[in-house]
């Protein structure tokens, strides 16, 4: 980065690389921007030289409570991969939910070196338990995989709802007709950012 005279970077998609690269640019006085990184732990308080430009997870928890709130539910059984992008947001919802009186009666997380038939053994755990209110928030390799083996083993049917936070509902565009399918019915949270001049003038520049 000094050799090459670096200005800024641009592009860290995913919280671990934003934290990676940030602590680099920190040390060389390079500034970083992310559009994607949605750690809440990525702000200029901790990363002085990190420009985070999306809305972090935090901003989504009191929506997802509303929502559980608003359908009565009282127990939910959150699923997440085990990174540090699965585990902020768990530490920001347990509170949002604690104020609703909403609980977590059982936390399922998924780690990324898991094999199909891992998944299919923690589903299996999953349909067995009372609570089919599930709150998912993974990437979406990890959550397109999910999805389609909860498709397969019948748990997508009447009597279960299914949540996925900001980063999954985002992604769901862009997935490809197999995987889409395997998620109608499923709620996603997504940002809404109101219709503006200056938003006009900056989609226009």
């Amino acid at each position: 980065m000094n050799n090459e005279k670096v200005h800024a970077i641009i592009g860290p998609q995913s919280s671990a690389q934003a934290k990676f690269v940030a602590n680099l640019g920190e040390k060389a006085h390079v500034p970083i921007l992310s559009f994607s990184a949605t750690s809440p732990l990525l702000t200029t308080n901790h990363n002085p030289f990190f420009i985070q430009t999306t809305q972090d997870n935090s901003a989504q928890v009191k929506a997802i409570a509303a929502l559980i709130q608003a359908y009565g539910w009282r127990e939910v059984i959150s699923i997440y991969e085990d990174t540090d992008y699965g585990i902020d947001l768990i530490l920001y919802l347990i509170d949002a939910f604690q104020e609703v009186d909403v609980r977590f009666p059982y936390r399922s997380v998924i780690s990324l070196s898991l094999k199909d038939s891992d998944i299919l053994e923690e589903l299996k755990k999953l349909k067995a338990m009372q609570t089919r209110i599930f709150l998912v928030h993974m990437t979406a390799s990890l959550g397109s995989k999910l999805f389609l083996h909860v498709k397969n083993s019948g748990m997508m049917s009447e009597g279960y709802a299914w949540i996925t936070t900001q980063g999954l509902s985002n992604w769901s565009v862009t997935i490809d007709s197999k995987i889409m399918d395997s998620m109608q019915g499923v709620l996603g949270i997504r940002p809404y950012i109101q219709i503006s001049k200056d938003l006009e003038d900056f989609e226009r520049r």
